[in-house]
């Protein structure tokens, strides 16, 4: 049923090409992880650990903190920015971000938005609203079929899951897999035979398979669904939208190996099993629905065996449905089941999610050279060359100095490394060439305060201000330093009252302008700071024996003995400060009086 020699110049990518994310507070992510690590022989350098809900839905602020930047700080932290190539969720991560819905909404699967880290790693600004063309899609670069993914072809990751209605399921697919099988049937569903543009699509991915010498592309014309069919590599449908089908399972033997999608708008709305009595439904009955609709679920077609799955969290519309007419012509000639599926998908930060090994590959000829992939390093940047060079290219466009861009970048190698030295003196050379970078000034005062260098964090904190006279954490930061460490209130005070009025409900930034007061002995107008400061901050160990101190000083002894205890029990170290253990005195003092 197929006659295809394949594509000599095809290749793909190893184990070292894949960043697998462990969700520690699933069982099923653990389990998967680990059959799927010790299947493909991932490194452990390619794990990557995170703790997110369980949900199949979460917010936008839930995946940045707990996804994708501690995804972010893995691939950082491993200068793996140009290596990684893949990114394999596993079963018990969340697959939904919630949002508006629509052409611009912001709704979009936790996958998708996943494939524009790269872009966010090199500091590019990427809105929630709306879909995003896909570098890699085929329709933007017609010429790239058969030539493998790496990040000189676009600045994304490829995305996809280990996922299933049970980890059964899951185990099964990871074994389908490792085949290296390249017989079978690509069967074409149409829904009729109606002047659809889908149908369309289907109609050339048949001419197209043929015209690369594939035999056993099968396109259907009739109205009766495609059923009871063996040997099956590919598979692409309407699903239930088509009006003739009404079942969940077609008897279709898929071999290890197979892909496919269907054209539905909810098939990946849930990776939960249904009861094995629920079947498709009609969107005027509610009753009939499953995980709120009534139509296909990816979920049974791998069951079924199918080895690679794209579906929808939500609603993509039919133009940013996968592309059969790419999908399977780019994987018979040698892609892996990834780069097939993002060849084939037209718009990113959407709906999508593929399910499946990203490295399987039954049809390809080789494997990249690691060479191929990664460039080495960019002595100017100590950054990875591909990634390093786009990142250059992002600053200087900017107006940045190349040199004052090559010694910031320099100064992020190296605080990833742990080398505080090496990032001194490459932000002193930044700074230096171009004055106005005020990331690198306001890195290089914190990193100065750590060093109790007091004097230099307030010349480049004045920098700061200079620059950006309304920044509000180094004016705090600014006020707090000349207050505290320099003994010289009088000259923070105007500073401190700068930040509270850009952010009077900052309660760190209320304590840092009481404390001047407090400095200052206007601990009358201190304590109404102090209050507002302590009720804002419960938790701040800080504030709260700041609170005590100057409630102290206005005789409410009674109130700063409760904030005192509440500082002591938020953080035991504060009674080691020369103020608490002074307070502490008076208090005890007072006490004794009273007794």
């Amino acid at each position: 049923m197929l006659v295809l020699v394949g594509n000599k110049h095809a290749a793909a990518q190893s184990a070292a090409n894949v960043l697998v994310i462990v969700n520690d507070a699933s069982e099923a992510s653990r389990t998967v992880s680990d059959y799927y690590i010790h299947k493909r022989n991932v490194p452990p350098a390619n794990v990557c650990h995170v703790t997110t809900k369980t949900d199949e839905t979460i917010t936008r602020a839930e995946f940045e903190l707990r996804i994708m930047q501690p995804i972010g700080r893995c691939i950082t932290a491993a200068f793996a920015q140009d290596r990684i190539l893949y990114i394999v969720l596993t079963k018990g991560m969340p697959i939904r971000i919630e949002g508006t819905t629509g052409r611009e909404g912001t709704v979009a699967s936790v996958d998708s938005e996943l494939t524009l880290l790269y872009r966010r790693l090199l500091g590019v600004v990427v809105r929630p609203e709306g879909p995003v063309p896909n570098p890699y899609f085929l329709g933007a670069q017609p010429d790239s079929r058969g030539h493998p993914f790496t990040h000189e072809r676009a600045d994304i990751y490829l995305v996809t899951r280990l996922d299933g209605f049970t980890v059964d399921d899951v185990l099964k697919l990871i074994d389908h897999g490792m085949t290296d099988r390249t017989n079978g049937r690509i069967i074409l569903d149409e829904k009729g035979h109606t002047p659809d543009k889908g149908n369309e699509w289907l109609a050339a991915a048949a001419k197209e398979l043929k015209a690369l010498g594939f035999s056993g592309a099968e396109l259907d014309t009739n109205d009766a669904p495609v059923t009871h069919k063996t040997a099956v590599m590919g598979y692409y449908s309407w699903g239930s939208n088509d009006p003739a089908i009404k079942i969940r399972h077609f008897d279709l033997a898929f071999v290890p190996g197979a892909i496919g999608a269907m054209y539905v708008s909810s098939d990946a709305r849930t990776l939960k099993e249904p009861p094995a009595e629920w079947t498709i439904g009609v969107w005027d009955k509610p009753a009939t629905y499953y995980a709120g609709s009534p139509q296909s679920l990816m979920g049974d077609l791998i069951r079924d065996g199918i080895t690679g799955v794209a579906g929808h969290v939500a609603e993509p519309y039919l133009d940013a449905t996968i592309r059969p007419d790419v999908l399977f012509p780019s994987y018979v000639v040698g892609a892996t089941l990834a780069e097939a599926f993002y060849q084939a998908m037209p718009y990113l930060s959407w709906q999508t999610i593929v399910v499946g090994d990203p490295l399987c590959a039954p049809f390809r000829q080789g494997v990249l050279a690691p060479d191929a992939i990664e460039k080495g390093i960019d002595v100017r940047t100590e950054l990875p060359a591909i990634f390093s060079a786009r990142r250059l290219d992002l600053m200087t466009r900017s107006g940045v100095k190349v040199e004052a861009a090559a010694a910031t970048l320099r100064a992020e190698s190296r605080m990833n490394r742990q080398n505080v030295d090496g990032a001194i003196e490459a932000l002193e050379q930044a700074t230096a060439a171009e004055p106005r970078l005020v990331a690198d000034q306001s890195l290089l005062a914190t990193l100065y305060l750590s060093r109790n260098q007091y004097d230099k964090a307030v010349e480049r904190y004045r920098k700061v201000v200079e620059i950006t006279p309304n920044d509000v954490m180094a004016l705090n930061n600014l006020a707090y330093t000349l207050a505290v460490q320099q003994n010289s209130p009088q000259e923070a005070l105007p500073f401190a009252q700068r930040a509270v009025a850009l952010a009077a409900k900052e309660p760190v930034i209320r304590d840092t302008l009481a404390w001047v007061q407090h400095l200052l002995k206007d601990d009358a107008e201190a304590m109404s700071s102090a209050r507002i400061a302590s009720a804002g901050a419960p938790a701040n160990a800080d504030v709260r024996w700041h609170t005590a101190v100057i409630l102290a000083a206005n005789n409410e002894l009674a109130d700063a003995q409760a904030e005192l205890d509440a500082a002591l029990k938020l953080n035991p170290k504060v009674g080691d400060t020369k103020e608490v253990q002074q307070l502490r005195e008076r208090l005890a003092g007072d006490k004794g009086r009273r007794d």
